[in-house]
């Protein structure tokens, strides 16, 4: 399964025609929970006629403040309203005692493992489904004790739940943090995959890259995600764009590089993963 991240400059659009290439669209709830009238009726066709999967931006799993539990209750009323059976979110935070409106990075530390891992046991039990957890990109990593790998995976394991594999994260961490992109990949267990993402990225310098989402996949992060799939078998994947949006054609031919690389693995465009 191949899919795409839905923009609001995308809504006119898709509503009038979704490309073949699109098994399924992404959309971050936050931004279409409170929407009524006319967006609302569009985002409800859209949601009806084809498969959609959200990825959270604010339910802040590292924060020290409580879980926004009423948050947690209208997220899994929308869930229903709209078909939706698969939520992924962030490994980071993103508020404290008021919302930050960007994602930072939680300590690698044992003490950092427990607290997020109640946290995701808790929206988990609340909407009575696992969850997905994103790696993350980062840029610092204060008071570090373990490993990006070994802090992923105790999350992942204690937590019982999934992992959305950037592998555009994958590869920006790499660069900015100087590890082996492919170690990590080969690291992380295939069981616990639930679906990718990819995206591009801003070189700052030569050893500092920004993950912007907001310019074409580059072929390193291409290579990645054809090892990805050789490492861990193919899984549904969407490309993301978050600005800089070209043209829909632009957009599909990126995705057509995704279900090139599926087919090359031995998945047809049609099977469903």
């Amino acid at each position: 399964m191949v899919g795409l991240g839905l923009r609001r400059e995308m809504l006119d659009e898709l509503l009038v025609h979704v490309p073949k290439q699109i098994d399924f669209m992404e959309v971050a709830p936050e931004n279409w929970l409170k929407l009524g009238g006319r967006f609302q009726k569009q985002f409800k066709s859209l949601t009806n006629n084809h498969h959609f999967v959200c990825h959270g931006l604010s339910l802040s799993l590292g924060s020290p403040a409580p879980l926004d539990i009423d948050f947690v209750k209208a997220l899994k009323s929308f869930f229903i309203d709209h078909g939706i059976k698969r939520y992924s979110e962030h490994l980071s935070y993103c508020s404290g005692t008021g919302h930050m409106y960007d994602l930072m990075p939680i300590p690698f530390t044992e003490q950092a493992v427990k607290h997020v891992v109640s946290r995701i046991k808790q929206v988990q039990d609340i909407l009575e489904q696992q969850i997905t957890i994103e790696n993350v990109s980062y840029y610092a990593a204060p008071g570090q004790e373990l490993t990006e790998l070994e802090f992923t995976n105790e999350v992942l394991v204690q937590a019982d739940c999934k992992l959305l594999l950037d592998v555009n994260n994958i590869y920006v961490n790499s660069v900015n943090h100087g590890y082996d992109a492919l170690e990590f990949l080969q690291g992380l267990p295939c069981e616990r995959v639930d679906y990718g993402h990819v995206a591009g990225h801003y070189n700052e310098a030569d050893d500092l890259i920004v993950d912007t989402h907001g310019a074409d996949v580059i072929d390193p992060v291409w290579q990645l995600l054809d090892k990805a799939y050789e490492f861990h078998g193919v899984f549904p994947t969407l490309l993301e764009r978050d600005f800089n949006i070209p043209a829909m054609d632009v957009l599909v031919n990126e995705l057509d590089i995704i279900t090139q690389l599926q087919a090359k693995h031995g998945v047809s465009k049609q099977k469903r993963a």
